[in-house]
């Protein structure tokens, strides 16, 4: 009899350790799906933020000419795909932006290459020309913040007077900073620039601010 009642104590707590360990299982399994449903969620989210984001970073530009003397309709500018060369080679940078205050020496890539994207560099603004048009705009752009990618994050520390400079077919082209703006955020970037004068333009997102864009004005200098 004793020897009944030892093995059915055993039993039991053989019985009761194999349902501890089924619920811990199962609490285990619940916890990982709820993680896994969470974590896909968040994902999603993040990845929608970044397409909004990409989206806005991508305005459409207009510009407008400060020089009152001569009206924006007659100033005709030269699109730079007519200056790129036909076979791009997208393992090269077309040009060098370089801006000594802040630390900053990033190429770029043609208006038609692949890698011409925020996404991964300094991007060509469709419209753009190259410095050696004279009168034209490059107009750059890039991600501020603190990603990776995010190549302008100290643009927001340029001044009136400070200087970029610009390398393109083995020539150093200088700018100096005669205008800063910002401009809300809403898909379209307005460039107002002297419209006899070639130029740099560099837009980024505002310094703490998500609701606006910052629109840095460079004229070449000699």
């Amino acid at each position: 009899m004793l020897m009944l009642n030892q093995q059915n104590k055993n039993r039991k707590k053989v019985q009761k350790s194999q349902i501890l360990l089924l619920g811990s299982l199962l609490i285990f399994l619940g916890g990982l799906a709820i993680s896994y449903n969470f974590i896909k969620e968040l994902r999603n989210e993040i990845f929608e933020d970044m397409k909004q984001l990409i989206a806005q970073a991508k305005p459409k530009i207009k510009e407008e000419n400060v020089n009152n003397t001569v009206p924006v309709e007659e100033q005709g500018v030269e699109n730079s795909n007519n200056n790129a060369k036909k076979n791009v080679n997208y393992e090269k940078y077309l040009g060098i932006l370089e801006i000594p205050k802040i630390g900053l020496k990033k190429g770029f890539y043609n208006v038609d290459s692949r890698y011409n994207s925020i996404q991964y560099n300094v991007s060509v603004v469709n419209g753009s020309t190259m410095p050696d048009v004279n009168g034209g705009n490059l107009m750059l752009m890039a991600h501020s913040g603190d990603a990776y990618i995010s190549y302008f994050r100290y643009l927001y520390k340029l001044q009136i007077g400070d200087m970029a400079y610009v390398t393109y077919n083995d020539k150093k082209y200088e700018y100096r900073i005669v205008n800063i703006y910002d401009v809300v955020k809403d898909g379209y970037v307005t460039i107002e620039r002297n419209f006899d004068i070639t130029t740099l333009t560099l837009i980024t997102c505002t310094y703490n601010d998500n609701t606006k864009q910052t629109v840095y004005i460079a004229e070449l200098v000699g």
